[in-house]
């Protein structure tokens, strides 16, 4: 979907991609044009060092995403971004949020396994520190560019922000007394999309659930989690 929405943005060129593929509320609401929200997540710009990095990580960390939730998960997951983020971008009036999106992904997965070591460019760094460290590499180099390090790092921010509000209704909030889960995937979406759904073959997908039961066993342990 990224390669397509890339290709049309490149065969109708600048100036008409942005009015045809951009969040546009008053479009989207009053013209019906429901394809803006789904084309606004999924156009990553012209090609240049920083579309190729932006699709490198939205395969990498979207793929572990999926390996480890199962891909039904994964896909409601994406519209719940979409929707999130949606509203954030209108209110900050960006037309395209997919690096919003990339950083969610990497929102949920660094907090599942927060303390994991894993290689960004030379460096190993803890998991969680990921998020941070692309919003504050977007920003650096936004700013040596003589561009504004904050507009930079705005996408990053909401798309932590996007990405905790999904991880604490799925992963924080019903490990509360009496709370349920209410954001798993749909009966219909395992069936269509996994394999099956009641097993989990998964390396990624067993790492990702023993990392959020020691987190749990630390709750019991008087440790705060959600922050």
């Amino acid at each position: 979907m990224v390669g397509i929405v890339t290709l049309l943005g490149l065969v109708l060129g600048e100036e008409i991609s942005q009015g045809l593929l951009a969040l546009d509320p008053i479009r989207v609401m009053y013209g019906f044009e429901l394809w803006r929200p789904i084309t606004a997540a999924c156009f990553l710009g012209s090609p240049s060092i920083g579309w190729l990095m932006n699709a490198y990580y939205l395969f990498t960390y979207g793929s572990s995403l999926e390996r480890g939730v199962g891909t039904a998960q994964h896909f409601l997951f994406l519209m719940i971004q979409i929707c999130i983020l949606s509203i954030f971008s209108a209110f900050f009036g960006l037309p395209f949020f997919a690096q919003s999106v990339i950083t969610s992904m990497l929102h949920v997965l660094s907090r599942s396994m927060p303390t994991q070591p894993v290689k960004w460019l030379v460096f190993t760094v803890p998991y969680w520190t990921l998020p941070y460290g692309l919003m504050a590499s977007d920003a650096l180099q936004a700013g040596s560019s003589g561009g504004s390090p904050a507009a930079a790092a705005l996408p990053h921010i909401l798309g932590i922000l996007s990405g905790h509000i999904y991880f604490f209704h799925k992963s924080i909030w019903p490990r509360s007394e009496g709370a349920e889960d209410w954001l798993n995937a749909p009966a219909f979406l395992s069936r269509r999309f996994d394999v099956d759904p009641n097993v989990e073959t998964s390396k990624s997908k067993e790492s990702i659930n023993k990392a959020l039961k020691s987190r749990k066993k630390g709750k019991r342990k008087g440790r705060k989690l959600g922050m």
